[in-house]
């Protein structure tokens, strides 16, 4: 997933998780090293794990930080198979309903 932060200096989060298990973290802009940094420490962590420790960071006088834009595009990831599965649940219905109707 390619996240497009908010509110701070970085331009996107390249986020690759894998059943609740951050696989890989890449930012584009922002603090190259501190950005590689924070990276490398949530690679292998679970997203509600990263999401606990980053989330309401903030840099400076903004509202966010990148560490804190990580956790929101990481609560995203973490709501996504739910609606995806809910999704798919309706659509399946949806055709079953559509062939029981043609017999």
């Amino acid at each position: 997933m390619i996240y497009k932060p908010q509110g701070v200096c970085s331009n996107a989060i390249d986020i690759e998780v894998e059943d609740g298990v951050i696989k890989h973290v890449a930012f584009t802009g922002g603090c190259n090293g501190n950005l590689q940094g924070i990276s490398s420490l949530v690679t292998g962590m679970k997203t509600e794990d990263a999401i606990q420790k980053l989330k309401g960071i903030k840099c400076g006088f903004k509202a966010t930080s990148c560490p804190d834009q990580l956790a929101c595009a990481l609560e995203k990831i973490a709501a996504a198979p739910t609606k995806q599965a809910a999704d798919c649940i309706k659509m399946t219905e949806s055709i079953c309903r559509g062939f029981l109707s043609y017999e």
